[in-house]
């Protein structure tokens, strides 16, 4: 059992994120029909790291689960995140919206 710490606990949202993004992985490497073993050498880590890469746990490098993805062909996908920033976009949006005054005539 790994130690939690402030530091390493995610939000239970993004806990269960990562989780499912692990199940992901899993499953994408059982339709490919290859082993823990044969992704983990293609991705240059162990095949402890692609466990707990396919278990989402949070302590695994971003790097390790880049070159998971890149051994599976789906490094593509890496670009989607944060690609749809609605929250960022409505807020860069509202600071543009400054309120403009008329200009004196005297």
């Amino acid at each position: 059992m790994s130690k939690t710490t402030l530091s390493t606990q995610l939000p239970r949202k993004a806990a269960q994120n990562l989780k499912i993004a692990g199940e992901q992985i899993r499953l994408a490497r059982l339709r490919r029909d290859l082993s823990i073993s044969q992704i983990a050498e293609r991705a240059a880590c162990s095949t402890l790291t692609v466990m707990r890469i396919e278990r989402g746990i949070s302590t695994v490098a971003i790097g390790a689960y880049i070159r998971v993805l890149f051994a599976l062909g789906l490094d593509d996908s890496i670009t989607a995140l944060a690609k749809e920033d609605e929250v960022g976009r409505t807020l860069q949006d509202l600071d543009l919206k400054h309120r403009q005054r008329a200009s004196r005539h005297i």
